[in-house]
């Protein structure tokens, strides 16, 4: 992985970007980076379900800006330190997930493995679509599958 810019630790657009530092982790930035996604999603208010749908949309849009200026500004697309798209791919797993530390694992566990093995879809879009849409998209769906999972989980045991 490429050393973590200077311009990290100056630059509030990259200091999002890079997770709020997280990112920074010489060694598995994107754990590390999902691991401060859960105590973000931990310090979040109780928010009705169209309200956390929002904030979602938000975080996804606001991402795409975030990774693709940064990308270009340090020169490098995908940086594996840039770890703003593990923050939304987790809280995309997490949207409606029921109260509780054993959820909160599980959907770390599920987002991360999706986000490592990318089965397809998602590794063809990482490898084919450019800009922050391509740095936010693969953890998106990432997000996406880790849900599904997710919500078959809670259906099945609950």
């Amino acid at each position: 992985m490429a050393s973590t810019p200077a311009s990290v630790w100056r630059n509030p657009v990259h200091f999002a970007a890079f997770g709020f530092g997280s990112g920074a982790s010489p060694v598995a930035p994107g754990t590390f980076g999902t691991a401060m996604a859960v105590a973000l999603y931990l310090l979040l208010p109780p928010m009705p379900w169209f309200a956390y749908l929002l904030f979602l949309l938000l975080g996804f849009v606001l991402g795409i800006w975030l990774c693709g200026r940064t990308a270009t500004d340090i020169g490098v697309h995908d940086h594996g330190g840039i770890v703003w798209d593990e923050f939304v791919g987790y809280w995309i797993t997490m949207f409606l997930a029921p109260a509780g530390w054993q959820y909160v694992v599980a959907g770390f566990v599920l987002f991360r493995l999706f986000d490592i093995v990318k089965p397809w879809p998602i590794r063809w879009l990482d490898q084919h679509v450019e800009g922050g849409l391509g740095i936010m998209i693969d953890d998106v769906l990432a997000g996406l599958m880790a849900w599904a999972c997710l919500q078959l989980a809670v259906w099945v045991f609950l």
